[in-house]
């Protein structure tokens, strides 16, 4: 039977050397499942530890080989990887660590290379021990994100801000919840020993599967970082409306709305990502209709009130709680997703009533991802007018950072922000009115 790090290794194959989505490689990782909770959130820190400290451990690493590891030998990469993410960033005792990376380097070609893990896992812990700088450098941030991303928001938000961002990243995020409106907040974060974040959404530090943590079964609240809160906030008052939630799955932002009284109807393009969407709308209590289609070719019968759109992006702004993100992508796939992201915008244009609010967000930190979108719109004679945020008309962005509204009066939230507080999710989002 795989132990623990057998299973943190073979997730590291899939991330970083097959490219899969973390989420679907936990997911699908059979062993996993049949580890007690204490191994199982074991292998989920080891592995956010390797990811998050990824550059930094790279460069361990590559200062202590005579010669570069042959790609063929990926997965004695990854063990080594493990290895130095438990001495130097996790603080596992020195033998726990090297004895386990040796074990799983003696199951791979017949332990050809376990005598290499050993040495190098071994000299890092005597230089540690002899109080040599094992990893410090002036950024940690910036040495832990690809070039080509820090680059981006070092000209997009500046230097100082990059800097911030990624620094913000290093850090594992809270677990934020949305309370619903049929429970009280304060009962709530006495509860699960939260903290009642400005906007509502409390914010969980401790432990603990979900699951079992008060109140979840019985559906009185759900899982959803504070800045992913603030989009459907966006659309005002919808009780008793017509709303349709464009890319509706997961499915945070449905229950939103259906709890604040909208008669909801939930799109999305990908079947298996309504799975879940349904299991929480029967957790919950709250109903929404539920349409499996393309958002960009899909037309209600009758034009809604409101309509909320989540668009795919790259999820750049999400890094905190996905460290795979920067491992996974390239510059390449912003721009690959900017067409279908306007495709949906025109086609979210079509849908809703005359005077009826648009929410236009994404989850990523690229301008060509938020606000280009709406100036590329407005451009084109989309018949919408821009709605100017105004905090002082707006109580649910109250307490937010004041750069958080940009001067076009379009919502931009960094990991950055609330940095004391733990961060939030890098959010855009932009209200708009059909004319």
């Amino acid at each position: 039977m795989a132990d623990s790090r057998d299973i943190t290794c073979d997730l590291l194959d899939a991330v970083l050397d097959r490219g899969a989505p973390l989420d679907i490689a936990l997911g699908e990782h059979k062993a996993l499942a049949k580890l007690d909770p204490r191994d199982r959130a074991l292998v989920r820190r080891i592995v956010g530890a390797t990811l998050r400290n990824l550059g930094e451990i790279d460069r361990v690493i590559k200062a202590r080989l005579n010669s570069p590891l042959s790609s063929r030998h990926s997965r004695i990469r990854n063990v080594l990887r493990m290895g130095v993410a438990e001495l130097v960033f996790l603080e596992t005792p020195p033998h726990a660590a090297v004895d386990a990376a040796v074990r799983v380097a003696s199951q791979y070609r017949k332990g050809a290379l376990k005598g290499l893990v050993n040495a190098i896992l071994r000299r890092i812990d005597r230089d540690k021990t002899a109080g040599m700088p094992i990893s410090d450098p002036e950024n940690p941030g910036e040495a832990n994100t690809p070039n080509w991303l820090f680059n981006r928001w070092n000209a997009n938000y500046g230097l100082e801000t990059a800097e911030a961002i990624a620094a913000a990243h290093l850090i594992e995020a809270p677990l934020d919840i949305t309370i619903s409106s049929r429970a009280d907040a304060g009962d709530w974060a006495a509860q699960l020993e939260a903290e009642i974040l400005p906007g509502g959404t409390l914010r969980r530090s401790g432990g603990g599967r979900i699951a079992d943590l008060p109140g979840f079964q019985d559906g009185q609240w759900w899982i959803q970082d504070a800045a992913a809160a603030l989009p459907a906030r966006l659309l005002g008052d919808m009780s008793g409306k017509q709303v349709i939630d464009l890319c509706a799955a997961p499915g945070g932002k449905t229950l939103q709305l259906a709890d604040a009284g909208a008669t909801v109807t939930a799109v999305d393009i990908t079947s298996g990502r309504l799975g879940p969407l349904r299991d929480n709308l029967k957790r919950t209590g709250l109903t929404a209709k539920i349409v499996n289609a393309d958002g960009v070719t899909w037309r209600p019968e009758e034009l809604a009130d409101a309509l909320l759109l989540d668009a795919p992006c790259s999820a750049t702004g999400t890094i905190r709680r996905h460290p795979d993100i920067p491992r996974r992508r390239k510059s390449k796939d912003v721009e690959a997703v900017t067409d279908l992201q306007q495709n949906l915008l025109r086609a979210a244009v079509d849908m809703v009533k005359p005077g009826g609010a648009i929410v236009f967000a994404t989850c990523s930190l690229e301008p060509e991802e938020g606000s280009a979108q709406i100036e590329s719109l407005l451009e084109a004679g989309a018949p919408v007018t821009l709605d100017r945020l105004d905090p002082a008309n707006w109580p649910e962005l109250d307490g937010l950072a004041p750069a958080a509204i940009t001067p076009d009066g379009m919502l931009r939230t960094l990991p950055s922000h609330w940095s004391e507080r733990g961060g939030m999710d890098g959010f855009f989002a932009a209200r708009l009115i059909r004319n």
